[in-house]
């Protein structure tokens, strides 16, 4: 197994590191030497930890006499870089140097140095949690293409097998859209399931914290740690936090299954439809309940999301506006940012009264079914100069397109997961978007790891990192 340890999901390597049949320090010595071999190419690492090597020795030398504190325990994970670290300095993406972030441990990664996780690096992302592109990064399936964003820099590395976990976040589909076009498992729970105290924000509101991983069971891993109240997030939940791994392997006949028709698939690419239909045909082969819904008032959910995270960024920024600091950000983002001082009062207002009418609109279809699956984006992969796409017989930017079927689950806060469900022509990932209540994780990631379990999507790697 020391031969490749890159191939190995946290499932299998926990227990090695466990019984000591495999050292943090060779696990962690194994994903630097991808890093240093691999990454010039993706750019997903913005910056390595000095420590990394130290932190996994004490791991070791802490299994031996005690025992380990949990699954996580001496696991290297990589941190998106507006989650503020003590020992590592914190970008948000921005080339702004007048601009500064506190050198702490946020709560995430506070709870994962707790655990006995070894802090890799700062993975990259799209300025201040903008975008869906990731500019400076690459996709490892074609390095011709996006990796996606913000978390652009995450799932590149877990797609690389760079590292088997990384931290991103999610405010309208920034963990799930590179998951998706990277191929492998991102998960944005309910909202207020994950402190976000030390992440650098985008919008209040819609931001959300969570995991980037090679398969489901790693991802309620991961959840199971960062799980729970915070101190510093306001928003965060003090709801019981249950055994995520527990009822992963139960069946899933008898469940019932929803599938939002309208706005998921009005504008899709045939390759990726046909693929979810195929999902949603395994779970009816499952004895699942399948019923076609629809969500009315999503046709209004842009709009409303738009104004939400344009006013939100642009009061965070408002000290960054009033000193000129924005002039330096990138064209994409200092448009957004200045965009939003035009969102009014009564613009606003009805973003929200949309937004209401959508969660009542989605809690009605809930109330009928225990998930929901949809795609996880209609485009796969594109390239890095693209600006637009012909989907559904017109042209759309890749910006409208690519986050179109993952805010809806921002608006409403309720937890969704994007899982590789095939791929295209040109052999990328497709994924696969599930859905469910609020706090339903458990829920959702057993139905995510039955159809994993059953098909060989998430065990395929990446071409250009395949035996490296």
């Amino acid at each position: 197994m020391t031969d490749a340890l890159w191939q190995w999901p946290i499932t299998d390597l926990a227990p090695r590191i466990a019984a000591r049949q495999l050292s943090s320090a060779e696990l962690v010595e194994s994903c630097l030497d991808r890093i240093e071999r691999l990454d010039g190419d993706l750019n997903s690492f913005v910056c390595l930890s000095p420590t990394a090597r130290d932190a996994a020795r004490a791991a070791d030398a802490e299994i031996a006499r005690t025992g380990p504190r949990g699954p996580l325990h001496g696991i290297p994970v990589a941190i998106k870089d507006n989650y503020t670290t003590a020992d590592l300095p914190t970008r948000a993406g921005t080339a702004v140097e007048a601009l500064t972030f506190p050198m702490q441990d946020s709560h995430c990664v506070a709870k994962l140095r707790d655990a006995g996780a070894v802090i890799l690096g700062k993975l990259s992302m799209h300025e201040f949690a903008w975008g869906t592109v990731t500019p400076q990064a690459r996709n490892p399936w074609d390095l011709a293409r996006v990796p996606g964003g913000s978390s652009g820099g995450s799932g590149a590395a877990v797609a690389a097998r760079l590292c088997p976990a990384a931290l991103g976040s999610d405010t309208g589909g920034s963990i799930r859209i590179p998951a998706a076009l990277c191929g492998v498992v991102g998960l944005k729970p309910t909202y207020g399931r994950i402190g976000r105290s030390g992440i650098v924000p985008h919008s209040w509101s819609l931001d959300h914290a969570g995991p980037l991983t090679r398969t489901v069971a790693d991802a309620a891993l991961m959840l199971q740690v960062l799980a729970g109240p915070d101190a510093g997030d306001p928003a965060a939940s003090a709801a019981p936090v249950p055994d995520y791994t527990a009822g992963l392997d139960q069946p899933v006949r008898g469940l019932r299954i929803a599938v939002i028709r309208n706005h998921f698939f009005d504008a899709v690419d045939a390759e990726i439809g046909a693929a979810v239909e195929d999902a949603i045909g395994f779970f009816a082969g499952q004895g699942c309940a399948v019923t076609d819904v629809t969500v009315p008032s999503l046709r209004y959910g842009l709009g409303a999301i738009y104004a939400i995270e344009l006013a939100s960024s642009a009061a965070y920024h408002d000290r960054n506006l009033a000193q000129g600091h924005v002039a330096g950000f990138a064209d994409d983002v200092r448009d957004l940012v200045e965009m939003g001082r035009f969102v009014t009062g009564p613009d606003y207002l009805r973003a929200e009264q949309v937004r209401a009418r959508i969660m009542a609109e989605m809690a009605a279809v809930l109330a009928e079914a225990d998930a929901i699956i949809t795609p996880a984006t209609p485009l796969t992969a594109w390239k890095t100069d693209a600006a637009t796409v012909m989907l559904g017989g017109r042209e759309e930017s890749v910006l409208a397109a690519s986050w179109r079927l993952t805010y809806p689950f921002n608006l409403t806060g309720l937890p969704a997961l994007a899982l590789p469900c095939g791929f295209d022509r040109d052999g990328l990932p497709i994924s696969l978007q599930i859905a469910a209540r609020p706090f339903a994780e458990p829920t959702l990631l057993r139905i995510a790891h039955q159809y994993e379990r059953a098909h060989d999507w998430s065990s395929r790697v990446p071409p250009s990192a395949d035996g490296i």
